[in-house]
């Protein structure tokens, strides 16, 4: 079983980096982390059956990480929303000069 776990782990973590490196909006690419994310946790549930109970703490951390992560970039988004009116990663130029 763990071999599936881990299959289906790298399966879905390497969708989550093609979304982060193709698409352009800025929702879509958060999604792609958590996808990501979801994916090391999947990893670390699988091992944390051999393992011990390690692993599931360490799933814990990375759900609290993106939990952190969501709610700081969400409203990162939407302030730009606001000021830009645009979620395309090409228009959003606020720190170049």
């Amino acid at each position: 079983m763990l071999a599936e776990a881990l299959a289906l782990s790298a399966v879905l973590f390497a969708i989550g980096v093609i979304g982060v490196l193709t698409r352009r909006n800025a929702i879509i690419v958060f999604m792609c982390v958590e996808l990501m994310l979801n994916a090391v946790n999947l990893s670390f549930v699988a091992f944390s059956k051999l393992y011990g109970a390690a692993g599931q703490v360490f799933v814990v951390f990375v759900m609290t990480v993106a939990a952190a992560e969501a709610a700081v970039g969400l409203a990162i988004i939407i302030s730009i929303f606001r000021h830009q009116e645009t979620v395309n990663l090409k228009d959003i130029n606020l720190l170049r000069g």
